[in-house]
């Protein structure tokens, strides 16, 4: 099957909550005889570990009615961040059968996104269950999130002795964003990309090349926040399938140059009626003149009572803080948010309201995060900030990059965590993630990436030695 003739399986809500009843054996064999039909072979239900990486097992199709009632079983302990002993019950997969993706260039290959379970109950400690039972609690505030991401991609070659590099020479302009030429020199990756995602009925509407050198956006329709999480996921997959058909490699390292700008992944994000479907955080009346409601200003301030300790989840790797800088070896300010604070279309800050209003973007997110687990603390927190009625005061509107310390605190701002050590400190010291994640999940983080910082930190670093032998 070509890329042109690909077709998305036909979509099924037969299954989308971890807390809800699995489908009948009636709506299992109408998606058995779908698949069937179009010829797949295997199916694999992805749940993902901590760090946001899908894992499952490949089941032949003949099996699909135990599979999608959870036959899978997995020693947890064998991946990182679901917890477990060696001496523990094995952890099952259930796949949700509303998000089938039959893959695009193995099409014997039907994907789905799977949460775990545990003796007959959703396993807390899956960052996916954790993202569901906070929209359940959305819900029964009466409300439903929708959620956009704008992921940033690099497209490299890594060479024999493992350096890498930008795969087109001539793509190496200081200020290459939206460049054209630039754009079309990756067209054949690119157009795949595109391909899929139309045909995925993902609504694309925009893609681009980004600040840095062989660094690509694509941009599609918002949706509901796990079915975001969801697509997050496969992108990350699809992206690097089709970079190794080119000999390339996709990357989701937050920052693999240091002269250049880092991968985001911002977060737009808004509250809707369960009832009406209208969005809650439109205003156009909005005395702040930011289009904002209420609502919205509610649930910004409740990510930012809580800003330091969510950073953790959306820069979750010890290279994410190299992109989080004013500037750092860049020719010009980096764009990355470095404070805790909100304003208009003010990029400066880590909470932006963009031009038009109606929606919050959390600018510090970036590839590298499990969307699964950032999504649930971020929801939490505004959720907070609504039902304790919080204000965030108001915008900040100048170049915060340009401010020093005394300016800073005059305004009240607070820098978010300068290192990967430094935001799981402070996500550790917040109550409220032991009470959004559970003991287990949020201490399953803390241990992981604590061990992450360690490891970093007990490296020599280039710098290091052609800093130091010759000095000292």
């Amino acid at each position: 099957m070509s890329l042109s003739e690909y077709k998305a399986l036909p979509y099924s809500r037969a299954r989308g909550d971890a807390f809800g009843s699995l489908p009948s054996d009636e709506e299992i064999d109408k998606i058995h005889k779908e698949l069937e039909a179009a010829g797949v072979k295997y199916t694999v239900g992805a749940y993902v570990d901590i760090h946001g990486v899908p894992k499952g097992k490949f089941v032949p199709l003949s099996h699909f009615k135990h599979f999608a009632k959870g036959s899978e079983l997995y020693t947890g302990y064998a991946l990182d961040g679901l917890g477990q002993s060696p001496n523990d019950d094995e952890i099952c997969s259930i796949p949700d059968l509303g998000h089938i993706i039959q893959l695009p260039w193995q099409p014997e290959v039907a994907w789905m996104p799977a949460d775990n379970g545990f003796k007959g109950e959703p396993y807390e400690v899956n960052s996916r269950v954790a993202l569901q039972k906070v929209l359940k609690k959305a819900n029964d505030m009466g409300f439903g999130m929708n959620l956009g991401v704008e992921p940033e991609i690099f497209v490299i070659r890594k060479n024999e002795d493992g350096s890498i590099e930008v795969p087109d020479a001539e793509d190496k302009l200081v200020k290459s964003c939206y460049d054209v030429r630039c754009l079309m020199t990756r067209f054949e990756w690119i157009d795949k990309m595109s391909t899929t995602i139309d045909a995925l009925g993902w609504e694309l509407y925009s893609l681009d090349h980004e600040d840095a050198n062989s660094q690509f956006e694509f941009d599609f329709k918002h949706c509901d926040a796990l079915t975001m999480c969801d697509r997050l996921i496969f992108l990350r997959m699809m992206a690097k399938q089709y970079a190794e058909e080119e000999g390339l490699v996709a990357t989701f390292m937050p920052k693999p140059f240091a002269n250049k700008t880092g991968s985001g992944a911002h977060f737009n994000m808004s509250l809707y009626d369960l009832e009406t479907g209208g969005n809650l955080f439109e205003d156009p009346n909005d005395p702040r003149g930011l289009g904002l409601s209420k609502l919205g200003y509610q649930f910004v301030a409740g990510i930012l009572r809580h800003g330091p300790a969510l950073c953790a989840a959306f820069a979750p790797t010890v290279n994410s803080y190299k992109r989080l800088v004013r500037r750092g070896l860049m020719a010009y300010y980096s764009w990355a948010p470095v404070f805790n604070s909100y304003g208009r279309n003010n990029r400066t800050n880590s909470v932006r309201i963009p031009m038009g209003g109606g929606r919050v973007e959390s600018r510090n997110a970036d590839s590298s995060c499990n969307p699964y687990l950032a999504a649930t603390l971020v929801l939490a927190a505004g959720l907070e900030g609504i039902a304790e009625d919080l204000d965030p005061g108001n915008p900040q509107e100048v170049n915060l990059y340009e401010l020093d310390q005394a300016g800073l605190a005059e305004r009240g701002i607070q820098e978010l965590p300068r290192t990967l050590h430094e935001a799981v400190e402070a996500f550790a010291a917040d109550p409220f993630v032991t009470e959004t994640l559970g003991e287990e999940l949020r201490n399953e983080f803390v241990s992981y990436k604590s061990e992450e910082w360690i490891q970093y930190h007990q490296r020599v670093s280039a710098w290091e030695i052609e800093e130091y032998v010759q000095k000292f």
